[in-house]
């Protein structure tokens, strides 16, 4: 009997993960339009046909287009990865498609990642950086590029589920005057903590620096709008690790341009990858990275082996090791008691 077709969008992952999906599945590349660039959604419609799963990652889009043209062997989608905004949730079911993430596994290294951009931005890394390689440490004076201690700040949390916890947590390290979160409720552990919860706009108002590490849905797009951004202290730093969407970026790019805000640190961005004439590549008061809060050695191979392990339990009909549901989106309907009831479900 001949194996199953699993799409990649990638080979060059975990070997235990690559061995894990080449015992059971005829595993097929997907070829890109352009050489070593990201599959584009055209280019897994050509290559998806037949198959009876994906395994992809953050950095495409699933569309209605991909699933039809899948066929109606398609059972499931293994993503890479934390967030599931670039699928189309509400397409799942009328498919009859299960989907696999990662959420957990990242944690500690994109809360790793977000302290160190938080500090690279405040101390003005990039800045400095530049200076030495071209010179300008022989100007140094007293005050030359100075920047801003996370000792007896301020700090806000937008977004307090598994990450934005372990950041808070490593936070506390450096003795920090007040933590201040948003939630949908109240967090024991923030609160064990000092955090206090509170709305996103007194936090913005309020903090010296705001960190953005909450789930994109369409509730949460542009948290961070163009009256936040601009309501800011003029001395604030921005750090996003959570999705572009999340900030107005065009806002942002103009508070910074203006010098409204002190910085911004910038793991994620609208689009990526960003095109190298956008306007935000020219300033020294952000700094931007590609997209790679969870690319550590270990933090990716047990991304992969998860993966692995989401897409295998759907070809032997068992239960994921971490499985996204449908009722995470909606509400649920619950019996307790004897007594049935509707309960709002979220991963934030």
């Amino acid at each position: 009997m001949s194996k199953p077709k699993l799409l990649m969008l990638h080979d060059n992952l975990a070997k235990p993960a690559m061995d894990m999906l080449r015992n059971r599945f005829h595993i097929e590349i997907c070829k890109t339009s352009y050489v070593e660039s990201i599959p584009t959604a055209q280019d897994i419609i050509d290559c998806i046909p037949g198959s009876f799963g994906l395994f992809c990652s953050s950095s495409v889009i699933i569309s209605e287009d991909v699933l039809k043209a899948a066929g109606p062997n398609f059972k499931v989608i293994g993503a890479m990865s934390v967030g599931y905004d670039h699928i189309d949730l509400s397409l799942l079911k009328k498919y009859g498609i299960r989907l696999g993430n990662t959420l957990g596994v990242p944690t500690e290294a994109i809360a790793e990642l977000t302290i160190g951009l938080l500090i690279a931005t405040a101390r003005r890394f990039q800045e400095t950086n530049r200076e030495l390689k071209t010179g300008g440490w022989k100007r140094w004076t007293p005050d030359w590029f100075l920047g801003l201690g996370l000792a007896k700040s301020t700090v806000g949390i937008i977004g307090y589920g598994n990450i934005g916890a372990s950041v808070a947590e490593k936070l506390g390290c450096f003795k920090i005057s007040e933590l201040l979160y948003y939630s949908r409720s109240e967090k024991p552990a923030a609160k064990a903590l000092g955090g206090k919860l509170v709305s996103v706009d007194e936090l913005v108002k309020r903090s010296d620096y705001i960190i953005i590490a909450i789930a994109l849905n369409k509730d949460t797009e542009f948290i961070m709008n163009r009256d936040r951004i601009f309501s800011m202290k003029p001395t604030a730093v921005l750090v996003n690790i959570g999705r572009g969407k999340l900030v107005d970026q065009d806002a942002l790019t103009e508070a910074l341009q203006q010098k409204r805000i002190s910085g911004a640190g910038l793991d994620v961005m609208t689009p990526e990858p960003l095109p190298l004439d956008d306007p935000l590549m020219k300033l020294d008061n952000c700094i931007l990275l590609p997209h790679i809060g969870s690319s550590t050695f270990e933090t990716r191979a047990s991304m992969a082996v998860l993966t692995a392990k989401n897409i295998l339990a759907v070809l032997d009909n068992i239960p994921m090791p971490n499985e996204w549901q449908h009722c995470i989106m909606e509400k649920c309907l619950v019996k307790h008691d004897g007594v049935h009831f509707y309960v709002n479900f979220s991963i934030h």
